[in-house]
């Protein structure tokens, strides 16, 4: 975690007064473990008004020193991963529109939709935050989302990024291929309606729920831990949730606010 980031996000929030409390004897130089990580829905966007799913955002996510940022991949007609949350872009529907028609609409800061492969080689120029990639559920159906998954798992490691990316998904199948096709790489479920048991015995290393799961089955935290499985939580975006997360003791808090949650986090210490 880097602290000098943290600082600066500290003393534009006006609580400069409070650092030496905060910070004790460390300095603003160190990085210090800090639990649960973070990571940063979308990238992280919010406060600098960027686009989501950007490449600046995933950039302002590395700077802050976020442990994710996560972003959305679904596939084109002519079958070019790209990164975007909706099924459509700028009222292009992504399945039924090849990649070069994509171009010709631009993100609000000029940016054009990123293709997977460019939003890779990005995240790879650093080491410290990692890729959540997110498999998206093809509106099409299984089919396309499974060529999805195989095409964006084949890409990874086609330029050796297979120790910086996590995979994330809403599709069940979709993540035991994944699991079969990339051992040893870190997946997650994302729909919540499965324990944490049933996950793992189909390849998963991870749970991956929104906040209400856990509210309804708390007991899955404590087992997911007891399956050697970590656990993330979305999206998480008040103070009052951080916190109750936090006590929970889950691994990983995904949010549209990393600069809160670092700024609470570190007022834990």
């Amino acid at each position: 975690m880097n602290f000098t980031i943290i600082c600066s996000q500290l003393v534009r929030r006006g609580v400069f007064l409070i650092l030496p409390i905060l910070f004790s004897n460390i300095s603003c130089s160190e990085n210090v473990d800090i639990n649960p990580r973070v990571i940063a829905h979308r990238g992280a966007w919010k406060t600098q008004g960027l686009p989501e799913n950007s490449i600046a955002a995933l950039k302002h996510a590395i700077e802050l020193g976020c442990y994710g940022a996560e972003f959305d991949v679904h596939m084109t007609l002519d079958s070019v991963p790209v990164v975007n949350h909706d099924p459509d872009f700028m009222g292009m529907d992504i399945e039924r529109t090849n990649y070069a028609d994509l171009l010709s609409a631009s993100l609000p800061n000029g940016e054009k939709i990123p293709t997977l492969e460019a939003y890779l080689k990005e995240g790879f120029n650093q080491e410290k935050t990692k890729l959540i990639l997110e498999i998206k559920k093809a509106p099409s159906g299984k089919e396309h989302t499974l060529l999805l998954t195989k095409k964006a798992v084949a890409l990874v490691q086609q330029l050796g990024g297979e120790a910086q990316v996590e995979y994330i998904t809403f599709d069940f199948d979709a993540g035991v291929l994944v699991s079969e096709l990339t051992p040893g790489s870190e997946v997650a479920y994302l729909n919540g309606d499965k324990a944490p048991s049933e996950a793992k015995k189909s390849g998963y290393t991870s749970i991956d729920y929104n906040i209400k799961v856990y509210r309804d089955h708390p007991e899955w935290i404590e087992e997911a831990h007891r399956e050697n499985m970590t656990v993330n939580v979305w999206t998480v975006n008040t103070e009052e949730d951080m916190m109750d997360m936090i006590k929970k003791k889950v691994d990983f808090i995904t949010t549209n606010e990393p600069e809160r949650l670092f700024s609470l986090l570190v007022s834990q210490k």
